[in-house]
């Protein structure tokens, strides 16, 4: 006891002051497959297993389904730490599907794509990045959609079984989610097991690149128009021009559906999610969201139960703050401030132990729009006489 008798020297820690920061990882895939020739030791059914190599993983994938596709097709654009959730194709489409929405089994374990949910507890990571490559019918992506938006995660999805761009725009209409991307047509690539061109879903070169990105530049960049990797063609003619308005492509991303084209390489087209919310119209819009509200939260759990002096306040606030101003710096963020407002912390709120700590920011806005206004003009001619006899 700091008051009971002592004679001598006592040294009491004061461990008061700002705490550092930490982002939370986003460059984490979530992927859900099929392989039931894939080894059932590296990859057991309905169970999520954490790849740190992806191109080490693919040769215990199996052939058949869509595991070593979908793997293959991550680790031609980088090598991100994946979490794997292997499901058993069913005898019938309509019993795969529900094998890959999953369940909750009579002992509480987590089947399908809810596997996802359990991989924070089990392996200390949480997907992000989520996709059901070439499976993703309408009821598997709107299930996917659900657990994106329980994990703060972001779900990329096909235009399933569309094979117009009016369809395409049609299909998104099924989805209201700011967590949710929509993506049409599909890519092409040699196969080295047929020896032939295949169409190769694009939503698993969406979570490979949209892992790259996370990397190389940030959360805060788009998907859109980066290069991608281990592609020969596109599965449906867009046409595409970079000024004009009236192409498929711009009509399928005004429509919030994000297309593929070639231009120095193929790219992803489109920084649009499936919301109606102005606020969350782009997809570093939603990301940004939802890594600052992880990364504020995880980050003060050392304040939990302390005692609340108005030092531990201030203490808060400067590292968000603080945090704030590191990721204004590293071009994550326009700007953002967090501050202590005394209408909402009362006295009895107070008292029931409870604070109430604001904040705001401003997302990082895509260049989507560009207008180059371009004037002829004779001024350049005034001083022609002069040039001449300098």
């Amino acid at each position: 006891m700091a008051d009971e008798y002592h004679h001598g020297v006592r040294v009491l820690e004061i461990n008061e002051g700002t705490r550092p920061i930490r982002t939370v990882s986003t460059a984490v895939v979530g992927l859900v497959c099929t392989a039931d020739d894939a080894d059932p030791a590296m990859f057991p059914l309905d169970t999520p297993v954490l790849l740190t190599s992806v191109q080490g993983a693919i040769g215990k994938a199996g052939d058949t389904g869509t595991l070593a596709a979908s793997l293959q097709a991550i680790a031609d654009q980088t090598q991100p730490a994946t979490v794997v959730v292997r499901v058993a194709k069913g005898a019938t489409d309509a019993e795969t599907t529900s094998n890959l929405i999953g369940t909750t089994t009579e002992a509480g374990k987590y089947t399908g794509m809810k596997a996802l949910l359990a991989a924070k507890t089990r392996l200390k990571v949480t997907p992000r990045i989520l996709g059901v490559p070439g499976l993703d019918t309408l009821p598997v992506a709107t299930a996917l959609t659900a657990i994106a938006q329980q994990l703060r995660g972001f779900a990329y999805v096909s235009a399933s079984g569309c094979k117009t761009k009016e369809e395409a725009v049609a299909y998104r209409e099924n989805f209201g989610a700011r967590e949710t991307m929509v993506i049409w047509p599909d890519f092409e690539q040699w196969s080295t097991a047929s020896n032939a061109t295949v169409t190769a879903p694009a939503v698993a070169r969406a979570l490979g690149l949209r892992a790259k990105i996370d990397k190389d530049t940030g959360w805060h960049k788009t998907l859109s128009n980066i290069p991608v990797n281990g592609v020969t063609g596109i599965s449906a003619d867009v046409f595409w021009d970079l000024q004009n308005p009236a192409t498929d492509a711009n009509y399928l991303n005004s429509n919030e559906v994000t297309t593929l084209i070639n231009a120095d390489g193929f790219r992803f087209w489109g920084s649009r999610t499936c919301t109606e919310d102005p606020l969350f119209a782009f997809e570093n819009y939603t990301r940004t969201a939802q890594v600052l509200a992880d990364t504020m939260a995880e980050a003060h759990m050392w304040a939990m139960d302390k005692p609340m002096h108005p030092s531990l306040v201030r203490d808060i606030i400067e590292g968000i703050n603080a945090k704030f101003r590191e990721l204004v710096a590293g071009g994550y963020l326009i700007g953002g401030s967090a501050w202590y407002d005394e209408e909402v912390n009362s006295a009895t709120t107070l008292k029931a132990g409870k604070l109430y700590i604001d904040y705001d920011y401003t997302p990082v806005p895509p260049l989507e729009d560009l207008t180059l206004r371009q004037r002829i003009t004779d001024r350049y001619l005034a001083d022609f006489a002069s040039r001449i006899n300098s």
